[in-house]
């Protein structure tokens, strides 16, 4: 499997990076080809499933993912959020992260993802790939207020 994390501090409050982070139809504006559906009724929560559809035409694949963990940010310690990846092309999970950093937050994103098919090999090449695509996702999603 494919492991990168992604750190990130923002001016913005833990708990506006957490509101923007958890935005997951959002994720889709800063994945290229992607876009997200929530499946479960608000609000999030341990339980809540959504699935990023990413493609062009007939070539496309579903990556649904459920919600294991749920801890917004207080003010005595992080925000966290685990998903899990059950698709039949991307399995894995990810972690989210937000706390307090100075006047802002401190975010951190950890993803171990496994696309079938493709060999061990490359995992380098899939964390290096998971990194700038998320990269971008995160800078796309603490930047703009929706």
């Amino acid at each position: 499997m494919a492991l990168f994390r992604i750190e990130r501090r923002t001016d913005l409050s833990p708990a506006e990076a957490w509101r923007r982070l958890t935005d997951w139809e959002r994720h889709g504006d800063g994945v290229p080809l992607t876009r997200v559906t929530v499946r479960t009724a608000p609000p999030t929560g341990v339980g809540t499933v959504f699935v990023a559809r990413t493609g062009l035409g007939r070539l496309r694949f579903a990556d649904p993912m459920e919600v294991t963990r749920w801890q917004p940010p207080a003010a005595d310690r992080p925000g966290r959020c685990r998903l899990e990846k059950r698709g039949r092309a991307i399995t894995g999970w990810a972690e989210i992260e937000v706390g307090e950093s100075g006047e802002g937050a401190r975010l951190v994103w950890r993803e171990e993802l496994r696309v079938r098919g493709l060999p061990r090999a490359l995992d380098r090449l899939t964390a290096s790939a998971g990194r700038v695509v998320f990269g971008r996702a995160l800078k796309i999603l603490l930047r703009d207020a929706p």
